[in-house]
Formats: C-alpha cells, sequence, structure tokens
C-alpha cells in the first residue's frame, strides 16, 4: 500500500498562495474525537518499516569477541550488504552469524528480509520461517515482528500482517513504533476495515504529529465519509508538511476533491491543470479524466 514519492520541484503560484492561507486554518481541535465516531476507506498498498535493517557497526580486530558479538557485526555487515543489493554477499554474512551463534534472532530477521528482498517464489516461501524463528528466539523483538508484517502484506495475509503491526506498534519506546502504526492502518483498509484503519493513524499521529502517511491516509477516509471541513483542516496541515518538497498527484487529486466539495471552482481548476500537467499519466490523472468525463459518478 505506497505512498508515492514526492517530486523536488516546487509547486506553483496558485499552491503557494494556498500554503500560505492554509497556515492560518491549521488547528484541529477535536480531530481525534470526531474520526472515532466513524470512518469509512481507501488503500495504498506500500508498506513500508521505518528502521528495516540493523546499524552497522565497525568490525573489531579483538579475537575474545564472543559468539554473540560475532553474530552482530556479522548480521550487521549482512545489512549493509543488503541495502547495496549484494545478496549473495549478504547470505555469506549470515551463515557466518549463525555459525557463530544459532540462537541470535536479529541473523534470522536479516535473513527473512534477505530472501524477501531476493524476491523469487522459492525464497519468498523460505523467508516466513526465519520472520517465525527471530520471534521464537525473541518475543520482544518489534523490528521483526514489523519486517514480518511487511512481509505477510506482500504475500496478502493481511489479517496475520495486522497481528504482528498491532504488537510493534504497542511497543512504547521502539523506534519504529510510528511506521507500524501507519503499516496497521494501511492493513485495516486492506481488510476493508476504515473504522479500524483510522484509528491506527491516530495513534500514528499521536506518537508523531508529522507523520505524513497518517495525514494523507486520513484525508481521504474523512471525504469518503463527505466530512469536509475536517478533511480540510488536515489536508491544511498535510500541505504545510510538504512545504519545499513539492506535492504529489494525490495530495493534488486531494486538493481538488475538496475544491469540489466546497464549490470552489477556480481552485478545483488550478490544481487540475497542475495535475494533468505535470503527471498526465498517473492514476490520480486518469481518476481526475474519468470524473470531469462525467462529473455526477462518484469518485473512484
Amino acid at each position: 500500500m505506497t505512498i508515492k514519492p514526492y517530486t523536488s520541484h516546487n509547486p506553483p503560484t496558485a499552491l503557494t498562495k494556498l500554503i500560505k492561507l492554509t497556515k492560518a486554518r491549521v488547528i484541529i481541535t477535536g480531530l481525534s474525537a470526531l474520526l472515532l465516531a466513524g470512518c469509512q476507506s481507501t488503500t495504498d498498498p506500500d508498506l513500508t518499516g521505518s528502521t528495516r535493517y540493523q546499524g552497522a557497526a565497525p568490525v573489531s580486530n579483538n579475537k575474545n569477541l564472543n559468539k554473540q558479538e560475532i553474530a552482530r557485526v556479522r548480521t550487521s555487515l549482512a545489512a549493509q550488504y543488503i541495502r547495496k543489493n549484494e545478496l549473495d554477499a549478504a547470505q555469506r554474512q549470515l551463515e557466518k552469524a549463525f555459525a557463530a551463534n544459532s540462537r541470535y534472532a536479529p541473523a534470522y530477521d536479516m535473513m527473512g528480509v534477505l530472501l524477501q528482498q531476493e524476491g523469487s517464489r522459492l525464497n519468498l516461501e523460505k523467508a516466513d520461517a526465519y520472520f517465525k524463528k527471530a520471534i521464537a528466539l525473541d518475543g520482544d523483538f518489534e523490528q521483526a515482528r514489523n519486517n514480518y508484517g511487511v512481509y505477510l502484506s506482500q504475500m496478502k495475509r493481511y489479517s496475520e500482517a495486522a497481528q504482528q503491526f498491532e504488537i510493534a506498534g504497542s511497543a512504547l519506546g521502539y523506534e519504529g513504533r510510528i511506521s507500524a502504526l501507519e503499516n496497521l492502518g494501511r492493513t485495516y483498509l486492506q481488510l476493508n476495515d476504515s473504522a479500524a484503519a483510522a484509528k491506527a493513524f491516530l495513534r500514528a499521529l499521536d506518537g508523531n504529529r508529522n507523520s505524513l502517511v497518517a495525514h494523507i491516509e486520513l484525508v481521504d477516509l474523512l471525504l469518503a465519509q463527505n466530512r469536509v471541513q475536517q478533511a480540510q483542516r488536515l489536508y491544511d496541515e498535510t500541505l504545510i508538511l510538504v512545504q519545499g518538497q513539492g506535492i504529489s498527484p494525490r495530495l493534488l487529486l486531494q486538493g481538488i476533491k475538496l475544491a469540489e466539495a466546497q464549490g470552489d471552482s477556480n481552485q478545483r481548476q488550478q490544481l487540475s491543470r497542475q495535475l494533468l500537467s505535470a503527471y498526465p499519466l498517473s492514476d490520480e490523472a486518469k481518476q481526475l479524466k474519468t470524473w470531469l468525463n462525467n462529473p455526477e459518478a462518484p469518485w473512484q
């Protein structure tokens, strides 16, 4: 489920003016209570973890390194190789980690990530056992649960994925907790449970008010319920978060929907021109064209 990356070009004048206007409106009082009254759906299949690979560590020449430290260093090296897509080298490092300590949970988690990244049917099947082994060795290993949830979502095992994300997202102090909650919300969208998705995104916002994923997903959830004023306030806040980064086709389409819902034809036309000009082949541009050809039809 992915928020598409934002492009680096600056927004045109119309959007710059819009962003300036929104700064005066960005106070979202009572949003949590309003949303929890009932939200209902949209999707974005790209789920990601915020700290998927273990941090790199320098290799020491100390001959007295214990087996746990050797496994840690080898796993850390494997993470570096995975980042560079040098998967065979990563595999060799993980084999050495297992040889040093066959009960080192992060090595099993990293092997699951490695096999998932390679992506063949056989290796995807193998990855499942490695993630399970990591969790069995360390039930409090939240990163393994988040990574396993990403894997389960890729395999379309959404109910199982939600269970893993819930555990990781409830672990106070875990650095990837907000990412896990974002993933939880997107997984509930895949399960067509938009009320549960809204709760997960609100939890993400409670933990980090700058969660862009939660902002964008909640705007769509509010629009689907025709709760336009709440959606507009959250959209205003989203524009400020992305200021200077450019604006994605998804955000442009949300702005068009909000302008249409509020009868602002000038704003709708300006944003429509920008979307069709900057992202003519995007899914959002296709949705806009379909709607322009049949304005009475609901947005898809």
